[in-house]
């Protein structure tokens, strides 16, 4: 993907899907959180966030990428590798979650809306305490959560990825998978497979359907 592309464009547009549909949700600005900078023009109104949050939530993404800030650029360029080579999709990075929630909010609804969870190992990943929390997070959910245990998967991308040396220990458990192993398609295949993604589906269909009967 063009990095200049990803600076100017990519929260300002996003391929989605609904049952199976691609779809375009076109944002009034680049989505911030505490991932990205605000959009300078003008604010959202709240009858616009409440749209898009509503939008986001009927989506059941196949994978969420968490990284650090710093890294948001390589965590689209992998969201789009996984998308366009691999046809895993749809997707989305941490930074492109919508505007207006809290962060720790934003957070349960991108582990618990998506199938699986990618934590995206650069050396920038130990710099932000932020990253930590995300992984510990993520980790805690899966083992509070059973369908969720096989569902955290940590990345080491082609350059500037974490040396196993230096990744956490509790990081270190699960079999990573890398963009520089040239089995990395293979891996790719055999962790995301289609099967799981339904199972994941059908108990976050469930869960959010009971959710909305309470309600009423």
């Amino acid at each position: 993907m063009d990095n200049t592309a990803g600076k100017s464009k990519h929260g300002n547009q996003r391929s989605d899907t609904d049952n199976g549909e691609n779809k375009i949700i076109a944002g009034e600005c680049n989505p911030s959180n505490s991932l990205s900078k605000s959009c300078p023009a003008k604010e959202k109104s709240s009858s616009t966030i409440e749209i898009n949050k509503a939008r986001d939530e009927d989506i059941f993404y196949k994978f969420v990428i968490l990284h650090a800030e710093t890294d948001e650029l390589e965590a689209i360029r992998f969201k789009n590798i996984l998308q366009d080579k691999f046809n895993i999709k749809p997707g989305i990075i941490f930074a492109e979650m919508p505007a207006g929630e809290q962060i720790l909010k934003n957070l349960d609804h991108a582990v618990n809306g998506s199938a699986w969870t990618i934590l995206l190992l650069t050396v920038n990943f130990l710099r932000e305490a932020w990253c930590d929390f995300q992984s510990h997070a993520t980790l805690i959910n899966s083992v509070h959560m059973h369908h969720k245990y096989n569902c955290v998967i940590p990345v080491r991308p082609r350059d500037n990825y974490l040396p196993r040396e230096k990744t956490p220990f509790a990081l270190k458990l699960i079999n990573a998978l890398e963009e520089g192993n040239p089995e990395f398609p293979k891996q790719v295949e055999k962790t995301f497979r289609d099967s799981l993604y339904k199972k994941q589906y059908d108990i976050w269909k469930a869960e959010k359907d009971d959710m909305e009967h309470s309600s009423l």
